[in-house]
């Protein structure tokens, strides 16, 4: 079917024909040879989970207009998949008025998932992935809707803010006739160009994100993709998101000395490594103790109890720093957009997650403010659509 027959807009078909060639036409002219900028759109993983951390993230999460039944949101992931292709192509979007925007790959990635109220509303709550479902409460949330839930996400990664930008825009325009929108939360981070390049720092002037399991490899397969053992077929190559956005209380942080930064922690800031270490990569000892038979690394420190008791309660951390200038009271409103990624959620994520608001000392100078989930569906290929397993 046609671009514009999925809209459902009725144009005659010399007029149809003229709108295709002149796309093609602009197409041609505005993609640059730069393979090494582009990633790939298609494919049995959906970009932006192994791909190396771009410098921009923008996560924007809608909610199903009511009407949209299980054939519209199919007409919609065609039109999403359509869009996105183009764009990651560097390419301009249908309709796109500003085309020269998308001339620059900038390791563009587009990535959907489907949150809890994408099933309950279409009536596809028998085909929810095992250990998929919204998180528990926890006493250290103050959580705001602003910044938590959605039936669907776009995810839209890049170097470049303008190409990221143009983008989210194109793909916001698709979706308004099927969806509202519900939050958009955007992010920074020193980009990672490639899996060996150094680990980024957050906001507090930490390492963030040592212990992720290494792209390429069965260990990232196994941690991050699901497999058969999903319980439905579809969500076969597709991972789980956890979105949490956590203000970070720099006034008060800002008030500890390096030292106790570091304890509250467990790591050096200087280099990441664990304080029973020289490196960042380093295994932490957490029965070591110091002369006076206390722990080098403090039992309560974050680095402890994020600690994975065994290699099933492991997922990819993958996540963007946001700085939105100075509250209303004159502090600082930044934080971290924390994106976790895992094959299933209840197993992986959850355990880790209870231990931290059980008792980490990181929850003094912390707050999760927003947060939310979401199926990812595996790749598709180029005759395909995003979730096509599901709603076929």
């Amino acid at each position: 079917m046609r671009r514009r027959g999925l809209l459902g807009v009725g144009l005659g078909v010399g007029g149809l024909a003229l709108g295709a060639g002149g796309t093609v036409a602009v197409d041609r002219a505005l993609s640059p040879h730069e393979p090494d900028r582009l990633i790939p759109f298609h494919g049995a993983h959906q970009g932006g989970v192994e791909t190396p951390l771009q410098a921009h993230g923008v996560f924007t999460a809608h909610d199903l207009r009511d009407g949209v039944d299980l054939a519209a949101a199919t007409r919609l992931m065609r039109l999403v998949s359509d869009d996105a292709a183009r764009l990651c192509r560097a390419e301009p979007a249908v309709n796109d008025q500003e085309p020269e925007l998308a001339r620059t790959p900038s390791r563009l990635t587009v990535t959907v998932g489907f949150g809890p109220g994408w099933f309950e509303r279409l009536g596809l709550q028998d085909r929810v992935p095992t250990g998929f479902a919204d998180l528990p409460s926890y006493e250290i949330d103050q959580l705001q809707r602003r910044w938590s839930g959605g039936d669907l996400l776009l995810q839209v990664c890049g170097d470049d803010a303008l190409v990221v930008s143009h983008a989210v825009r194109q793909l916001s325009k698709t979706v308004r006739a099927f969806t509202t929108p519900r939050w958009v939360q955007r992010g920074f981070s020193t980009p990672m160009s490639t899996p060996d390049s150094p680990t980024p720092r957050n906001l507090m002037g930490q390492i963030d994100g040592t212990v992720n399991p290494r792209s390429g490899t069965d260990d990232f397969a196994t941690v991050v993709w699901a497999d058969r053992d999903a319980g439905v077929d579809w969500f076969a190559g597709g991972t789980m998101l956890v979105l949490r956005r956590i203000a970070m209380l720099m006034e008060t942080w800002d008030e500890l000395d390096p030292h106790g930064q570091e304890l509250a922690v467990g790591r050096r800031i200087a280099t990441g490594a664990p304080l029973t270490g020289q490196q960042e990569h380093d295994q932490p000892d957490l029965n070591a103790t110091d002369h006076s038979g206390l722990p080098v690394i403090p039992k309560f420190s974050h680095i402890a109890r994020a600690a994975h008791t065994d290699r099933g309660d492991r997922f990819l951390r993958r996540s963007y720093n946001y700085d939105e200038g100075v509250a209303e009271d004159g502090t600082a409103d930044l934080g971290l957009l924390f994106a976790a990624y895992q094959a299933n959620l209840t197993r992986q994520y959850l355990p880790v997650q209870g231990r931290l608001a059980q008792q980490d000392l990181l929850n003094e100078w912390t707050v999760p403010i927003g947060s939310a989930v979401f199926a990812l569906p595996p790749g598709c290929g180029p005759d395909g659509f995003l979730g096509e397993g599901l709603l076929r």
